[in-house]
């Protein structure tokens, strides 16, 4: 990660796949939605880095991200997560699911170009995805902070 001006790099720590934004919630709702995600029954599957892309806000982009394939299982987690967000009181998630890995942000666009052309086949071996989590993030000065909650087993 580097060669990007303007680049919020995040931290190897901090990396990670969002299945489901649940957003800002009261205690007992974050109670009702740990208690829902013990409920998600999925089996294992395996994952790989496959491509880097774009988000972009009116026009400018914000986050660079690294894709990941297949996308089927990964989908078929997010609806089952996304039904449990449901039972739990929330609304369903609204936008449509980009299976991805941020790995940076923007407060000004930076040029891509360079990166793009050494990295836009950016990809691995396969890795096994064992759990997903729940994680509470706190907003600060370098961005979001990303702490685990509560980890649950696939399979």
């Amino acid at each position: 990660m580097g060669g990007v001006p303007g680049a919020r790099w995040q931290d190897d720590d901090q990396l990670h796949l969002t299945l489901r934004f649940i957003g800002e919630v009261d205690r007992h709702v974050a109670g009702d939605v740990a208690a829902a995600l013990g409920s998600v029954r999925h089996p294992p599957f395996a994952i790989a880095l496959s491509g880097i892309g774009t988000f972009d806000r009116k026009g400018r982009i914000d986050t660079l991200w690294a894709g990941v394939r297949p996308h089927d299982e990964v989908s078929a987690l997010h609806r089952r997560i996304d039904q449990a967000m449901v039972r739990a009181g929330l609304e369903p998630e609204p936008r449509a699911f980009q299976p991805h890995i941020t790995l940076a942000r923007f407060a000004r666009a930076g040029d891509l170009s360079g990166f793009a052309t050494l990295h836009g086949r950016l990809s691995s071996d396969p890795f096994p995805v064992t759990h997903f989590g729940l994680y509470e993030s706190t907003l600060g000065g370098e961005g979001a902070r990303y702490e685990l909650v509560e980890r649950y087993a696939l399979g």
